[in-house]
């Protein structure tokens, strides 16, 4: 799973994901479900990137009850095109979820030793993301976000057994256009990130 990672790198991030009026956020280390998070996402009318601010918990937008979006935080990459929370967002609401890194806990025997698990030149990237907007009976719309995860490379496996998906710079334009519904041609993307690209280290 994916469940804590940071975003301490803020400068120019709006430049590497080319999404205009980006704002000054400040360095995060520890980001953990339930928080507000950035991410990128795609107009339909305007074909343009924009910043978004999604709490991270998945609430779908027929649930009943806002508490769903604790057990929502990832969605595995083998299932998303069809379990009901996922399928409808997989094909028309992705998004990007912007970091530096991400942690994972690796069992010693009693005790758990977390990791810090980045780009070996330690730029931004970004994580494959779904998002919602979910109507309480009372207040404003929330948007929520989940992030994708699959089998982990030969990295990340000596510590954990799934990874968050990170998306190569490439393919970040076919993971947000929101006309392109071949399911597929979207599963293809949700691959592990290669190994050798990446470094992992004690916290």
């Amino acid at each position: 799973m994916c469940g804590r990672f940071s975003l301490g790198t803020t400068v120019r991030v709006g430049q590497v994901f080319d999404v205009p009026g980006w704002p000054d956020l400040a360095p995060r280390y520890n980001i953990a479900p339930g928080q507000d998070i950035a991410a990128v996402i795609q107009n339909r009318e305007t074909a343009s990137r924009e910043f978004r601010s999604l709490r991270w918990g998945l609430v779908p937008f027929w649930a009943k009850e806002a508490d769903i979006g604790n057990r929502l935080i990832n969605a595995r990459a083998e299932t998303v095109a069809a379990k009901p929370a996922f399928r409808t967002l997989f094909r028309e609401r992705r998004c990007l979820v912007p970091a530096d890194g991400f942690y994972e806990w690796e069992r010693q025997g009693r005790r758990r030793q977390p990791w810090h698990i980045r780009l070996r030149d330690a730029r931004p990237f970004a994580f494959a993301g779904l998002w919602d907007r979910w109507q309480p009976a009372e207040g404003a719309p929330v948007e929520t976000v989940t992030i994708v995860t699959t089998e982990p490379n030969a990295l990340v496996s000596r510590i954990h057994d799934r990874m968050p998906v990170i998306l190569p710079g490439a393919e970040y334009g076919l993971w947000l256009d929101p006309a392109v519904k071949d399911v597929e041609r979207l599963h293809a993307l949700l691959r592990p990130y290669p190994e050798d690209e990446m470094l992992a280290y004690p916290v």
